[in-house]
């Protein structure tokens, strides 16, 4: 069996033009060998687009509860689109692709097809008109996260509605975020114990676990600038999709 190279993903991205409670970001990176890289775990889904020798793969990757290892193939331009939390798009509620992964048919003249619609492929610099299009389709909307219908909602009605509408309960994408923080804080050069003090884990062991299960990815490894590809880390935006 042929050994994989060690596959190293620079990531480029940037925020968006439109209202951040419904896009988070922005990014894009390239791969040149064929190997792996660490998922870590996400509360929102990504629209995400693969230029693989002169092929063209378009999806929706849902939030995940854990840190996977996913394929990478050799030659390939990644473009992503993160949605802010709350964010929904109709055709597939992010409940319904929670750990997963929704393929679109792409049409031989290269465009995307969603909610039967072709639309043109996006680039990095014009997300945003692609964005709109669907937004004013009415495929795209912004739910808000803390309204619901009924004047005096039970807390077991909000926790439903919370996790229809993101896929996850509360609690989940409260750890899923911070875990998130604690990396990017370790990458940045903080030591174990402020990143324990600030983010509010019991102690070291806590945030071992939540780490591993979240990130992938040790405390040391990521304070080391562990080189083996992972999903890129940045910090949301407050009160997105709220």
């Amino acid at each position: 069996m042929k050994a994989e190279e060690a596959v190293t993903l620079r990531f480029e991205h940037r925020e968006t033009e439109i209202d951040v409670r419904l896009v988070d970001r922005v990014w894009r990176t390239r791969s040149d060998v064929e190997g792996t890289m660490t998922s870590a775990a996400r509360t929102c889904w990504h629209l995400v687009l693969a230029r693989t020798r002169g092929r063209l793969l378009v999806g929706l990757r849902g939030p995940e509860t854990g840190a996977t290892s996913a394929p990478v193939p050799a030659d390939t331009e990644f473009l992503g689109v993160r949605f802010a939390l709350g964010t929904v798009l109709r055709t597939h509620p992010a409940a319904s692709i929670v750990d997963g992964y929704v393929p679109f048919p792409v049409t031989e003249s290269g465009r995307v097809v969603i909610g039967g619609e072709d639309w043109e492929a996006p680039t990095y610099e014009n997300v945003e008109h692609l964005v709109r299009r669907l937004r004013d389709a009415g495929l795209l909307v912004r739910s808000r996260l803390g309204e619901v219908e009924h004047p005096t909602p039970t807390r077991r009605t909000l926790q439903r509605r919370y996790r229809a509408i993101t896929g996850l309960s509360r609690t989940a994408v409260q750890q899923i975020d911070r875990a998130n923080a604690a990396a990017t804080m370790l990458r940045e050069g903080h030591d174990w114990r402020t990143v324990v003090e600030r983010l509010g884990y019991f102690d070291q062991a806590h945030l071992a676990h939540a780490l591993r299960r979240y990130v992938g990815r040790t405390a040391r490894e990521l304070q080391a600038g562990d080189h083996a590809a992972m999903s890129f880390l940045y910090k949301t935006h407050s009160g997105a999709g709220s």
